[in-house]
């Protein structure tokens, strides 16, 4: 759940990156410290070459350490400690570390300055790092808030958000235990979204919801456990769902897409308003989200989207926390000679549902460089809405448009360590070739038995 979605639905990083070869700037005004990571290969004299570097430039080193590269087997990473006040000296370092030793650094900060590289998780367990940093409600609520002045909700609330706080990536999501109100809650919106499907939901939509009332409880008395979805998912697609307290930033957002994570709520609406939500909730989650990430050709777009804020600048991720909210929460695709619903922002109102395929919203195709431009109401339908020809194709075009953004690397998921693979350069390159060749040679393989 993210800051792009703060809307009506209804009818109206602490310490050095384990295991990476980049350099992070994390200035402390407390202990006014710079640390940064380096990585070198392991040969006689390399680290004493590296340090002669820093005694030039007058930089005294207050904390040093090392590790094997999780990266390159050949290379060993340094982690070091100077002064904040050597921050200038330092780029000359890292230049010098750069041009006469050829070690891998790379400027990485969560506040971005100058040359460097905001910070993104290296691994999935870096999710943890950012899952409570969250932007706004949680267990407060806004004065607006339909449970504002109700003291039994709000504490309701505050158990949802302590046990989002209180996970941590690889165990289990706390089974919830909801009351009879918040099933009635849950099964009124159920209920008028699910006679709605057939005619406004696309195909992928329709063809997993049943799935998930086979498999998942998905019931009109029941409300699902985000455990048991979560293991439908990555049997499905390798998604999996995290408990979040509330709304994280779009980086933080986007960043658990690229690792095929999506941090969902588990609390529901107030019960005085079931048709109306000024947040997400366990409705918009598992009804509007939820049906689509079991889907590979959407689960392989929307991780598009993740991969390609990562180390994004700034105004990047404002253009793809853009294309996430014309896309995922509000897009429509063509199916054959109709137009369907596919965001989970339309997918879980049951008004604008209806409205999206009126004749009175705009209709544009989907196009990532102008999608990203487009201004949008948060607090009301939609006056334009994009319409992709294909999950396929809009993921080749996001993908196109990520080759836009500057940064000096490209990244890919790996799968089988569940971590982000910088490829920057030409022995990562390689294995990504070996890689393709032995699926190229899997492909011909199966290819000729089918002749």
């Amino acid at each position: 759940m993210d800051a792009v979605y703060k809307r009506v639905n209804g009818d109206h990083g602490p310490g050095p990156r384990r295991g990476s070869m980049y350099l992070e700037e994390e200035t402390n005004t407390k202990s006014e410290v710079l640390s940064c990571i380096f990585s070198l290969k392991e040969e006689v004299g390399a680290l004493a070459k590296a340090l002669r570097l820093f005694e030039e430039k007058g930089i005294n080193l207050t904390h040093i350490e090392s590790r094997p590269s999780r990266m390159n087997g050949e290379e060993f990473e340094f982690f070091i400690s100077v002064d904040s006040t050597c921050s200038q000296a330092l780029d000359a370092v890292i230049d010098g570390l750069r041009t006469q030793i050829s070690g891998h650094v790379h400027e990485l900060s969560r506040n971005k300055t100058k040359d460097t590289v905001p910070w993104f998780p290296n691994d999935i367990q870096d999710l943890d790092r950012f899952a409570n940093q969250i932007l706004s409600y949680g267990s407060e609520l806004d004065s607006d808030h339909p449970g504002f002045t109700d003291p039994v909700y709000r504490a309701r609330r505050k158990e949802f958000a302590d046990i989002a706080y209180n996970y941590r990536h690889g165990q289990v999501i706390p089974k919830v235990v909801y009351t009879e109100e918040e099933k009635v809650t849950w099964g009124t919106v159920f209920r008028e979204l699910k006679t709605l499907y057939p005619k406004y939901a696309c195909r992928e939509h329709n063809r997993v919801f049943p799935l998930l009332e086979q498999y998942c409880g998905y019931r009109q008395d029941n409300i699902p456990q985000l455990e048991d979805i979560s293991r439908f998912l990555q049997s499905c697609t390798g998604f999996r769902l995290r408990p979040v307290a509330g709304l994280l930033s779009s980086r933080d957002f986007l960043a658990g897409l690229a690792f095929r994570v999506f941090h969902s709520t588990q609390y529901i609406r107030h019960g005085s308003r079931p048709m109306y939500t000024p947040e997400p909730d366990i409705c918009h989650e598992l009804l509007g989200h939820v049906p689509l990430f079991a889907d590979p050709g959407f689960a392989q777009f929307s991780q598009e989207i993740g991969l390609a804020s990562l180390g994004a600048p700034d105004e990047y991720i404002e253009k793809l926390a853009t294309v996430y909210w014309f896309t995922v929460e509000f897009g429509l695709c063509k199916q054959g000679s109709e137009i369907k619903a596919y965001g989970a922002g339309l997918l879980s109102s049951f008004g604008e549902l209806q409205y999206c395929l009126t004749d009175e919203p705009k209709l544009l195709p989907f196009d990532p460089e102008k999608t990203s431009l487009q201004k949008y109401p948060i607090t009301e339908f939609q006056p334009v809405y994009f319409v992709a020809e294909s999950f396929e194709d809009a993921k080749d075009r996001v993908r196109k448009f990520a080759s836009t953004i500057p940064r000096p690397f490209t990244v890919r998921y790996n799968a089988y360590t569940q971590s982000i693979e910088v490829l920057d350069n030409t022995k990562q390159l390689r294995h990504l070739a070996d890689s393709i060749s032995s699926e190229m040679a899997t492909l011909c393989n199966a290819l000729q038995k089918l002749e």
